[in-house]
């Protein structure tokens, strides 16, 4: 698991670890019962506290794509897929409405949007 940290972002780190870690989730890098880093060799390997990847993991857990067993580790659990394909779905809905709206205010058709959403999707 490549996980990528920024000092210079407004996010806190346990955000930021945390977010990448239900992104790997969600685009099956991580598996359902895999086991993640000890926090010891997480923290270590990133170069955080461990206090933080204890933070990461818990919130994992309570968010439920973490199952922590004591004295064997920290699991991924698939429990909570859904709710986070659900969420990322609202945040996308929410900037489609801001085109949606941003569109009709400057006269532009429904067809050119699609045709202006075609392009931008196709584009990488």
């Amino acid at each position: 698991m490549n996980v990528i940290i920024s000092n210079s972002s407004d996010v806190p780190l346990y955000m930021q670890i945390k977010e990448q870690i239900k992104d790997a989730i969600l685009k099956g890098e991580l598996e359902d019962g895999e086991l993640l880093p000890s926090i010891r060799n997480f923290a270590n390997a990133i170069h955080v506290s461990v206090l933080t990847i204890r933070r990461v993991y818990e919130e994992l857990e309570k968010e439920g794509f973490a199952v922590i067993q004591a004295g064997r580790g920290t699991f991924v659990s698939m429990s909570n897929l859904e709710l986070l394909r659900d969420s990322r779905r609202r945040i996308i809905e929410q900037d489609l409405q801001k085109a949606v709206y941003n569109a009709k205010l400057f006269g532009i058709a429904k067809d050119e949007l699609y045709a202006m959403l075609d392009i931008l999707y196709e584009e990488d």
